[in-house]
């Protein structure tokens, strides 16, 4: 497919800058809900929630999106689940929260006790990998709505962290090294884009489109203390870096090339059309989560020591202008 031809995560029919719109519009009203005891709400990572002077809940809720079609679509519906964990509980730890407990839901048009127990069989999974406790959840039935063989997934998990050891971006400094961990994939973020890039006969590559997204804790709460400020690569892409601190800008110089990510992202590559920053606001690209740190050589020892394959991409810039994501250095994503 030549770059004539471009297909772009709008045309799939998903709009980004409208949804984030839809954030902006309803902030107010969602704030005028809010107590003494919100200290965080819409548009971080995390809600934070104060429990006492020095102990704070951070809460975050997500689904899988369009994801579920490609499961569907093969009859594969164990690893759905860890997608549903990753994808809250990767936004939870950015607090430098420790996942305490998840719910699911599930709603579907018929409830089929197989695919049910090997969607929960994924969500056990991804507790496990995330030390959270499964503890409850909602099935619910809903003919007319969905179809025979379709449903649809939510999750809900809260963490707890200590007010000293909060991670919300305060601590950044001027200079601040980001880096970046890899993905497992497409993770769960860009699928109706996906699925209108790959035919539903290319059973090969939508199994491989269906590797779950990876859940990070296992590394996380092992360089809390070396770290200021935490990203989850998620919807939008590199754009969620200046999530970390929105006073901030971050300039990228390096990001990694084709032939360092899993070879799906060639594939998209070639078949949508999209380049440089286009892409890399559509899907993750390789890179699922970024740490923004003042003790470089100490966190990228650490991560050594814990085999953990990393980049170092780039830096933050206090210079006043604030949440620009700018690459200085040409990229090359041709196939």
């Amino acid at each position: 497919m030549s770059s004539q031809q471009k297909i772009t995560y709008k045309d799939a029919g998903v709009d980004i800058e409208r949804g984030d719109e839809f954030v902006e519009r309803i902030k107010k009203r969602v704030q005028s809900t809010y107590n003494d005891r919100v200290m965080s709400g819409v548009g971080g990572f995390a809600a934070l929630y104060k429990m006492g002077a020095d102990r704070l809940l951070a809460a975050g809720t997500d689904g899988v999106g369009t994801k579920v079609k490609i499961a569907q679509m093969l009859g594969k519906h164990d690893t759905i689940g860890i997608d549903l964990v990753a994808m809250c509980v990767n936004d939870v730890i950015c607090t430098g929260a420790k996942p305490m407990f998840f719910l699911d839901y599930l709603a579907t048009g018929k409830l089929e006790l197989h695919v049910a127990e090997e969607i929960i069989t994924g969500v056990v999974e991804g507790c496990k990998q995330s030390e959270a406790a499964l503890i409850g959840g909602e099935t619910a039935e809903m003919p007319g709505l969905y179809g025979v063989g379709e449903y649809d997934l939510a999750g809900f998990c809260v963490g707890e962290v200590e007010t000293k050891a909060l991670v919300d971006g305060s601590r950044l400094k001027d200079g601040d090294t980001l880096i970046a961990l890899p993905s497992s994939g497409i993770h769960s973020n860009g699928y109706s884009l996906v699925r209108k890039l790959i035919k539903d006969s290319e059973t090969d590559l939508l199994k491989t489109a269906l590797t779950p997204t990876r859940i990070y804790w296992s590394v996380v709460r092992e360089v809390l203390p070396l770290v200021n400020g935490m990203a989850h690569i998620t919807g939008g892409g590199l754009g969620n870096i200046p999530r970390i601190n929105m006073g901030f800008d971050f300039r990228l110089d390096y990001l990694p090339g084709l032939d360092e990510t899993p070879a799906i992202f060639g594939e998209m590559v070639k078949r949508s059309g999209m380049e440089g920053r286009e892409l890399h606001e559509t899907f993750n690209m390789g890179i699922g989560f970024v740490f923004a740190t003042s003790q470089p050589d100490a966190l990228k020892a650490k991560l050594s020591a814990l085999n953990q394959p990393f980049w170092v991409i780039g830096h933050a810039a206090a210079n006043g202008v604030g949440n620009a994501v700018v690459k200085t250095k040409t990229l090359d994503f041709s196939c």
